[in-house]
């Protein structure tokens, strides 16, 4: 009996996200830390297992995660409270997130439009050369018509 798995190729660590976000089908503005955390970290697990080179941002990522989530299962002090009252330990992340998916979105789009402009654009015409004095060049009859 064969098992067969098939991996997702990720560009970096915030491609994944954006992938577990999709699959989840949850907002980037809201995203479910704990949730996402296990799976990231899951998803990375099962990178190290296949021998993949796991790089240093993609832990750097998780790393991340797992603070974003201490931070919010974790009550606030009261002097923190003063300096970031009602801010979420996801807005960083969000901010990263939402920019990284119009950079992707605009890659797609010039993708597409290279695509669709080197099917469509018309092959280059064949220039004839004319030498003054008709010595070694085209016949000045032929360029003519």
């Amino acid at each position: 009996m064969t098992t067969r798995v098939q991996l997702e190729i990720f560009e970096g660590p915030l491609d994944l996200l954006l992938h577990l976000i999709k699959r989840n089908e949850v907002s980037i503005t809201d995203i479910p830390i704990a949730t996402i955390t296990e799976q990231y970290l899951a998803t990375l697990e099962v990178m190290q297992t296949f021998n993949l080179d796991v790089a240093g941002e993609f832990l750097v990522m998780a790393a991340t995660l797992i603070h974003i989530k201490s931070r919010m299962l974790l009550p606030m002090a009261d002097d923190e409270e003063d300096e970031e009252e009602g801010t979420d330990p996801r807005q960083e992340l969000v901010r990263r997130l939402l920019e990284y998916q119009r950079y992707k979105d605009v890659a797609d789009q010039l993708e597409r439009r290279d695509g669709r402009e080197s099917r469509d654009a018309p092959r280059p015409q064949r220039v004839a050369v004319v030498r003054p004095g008709g010595g070694g060049g085209a016949d000045c009859r032929r360029c003519r018509r």
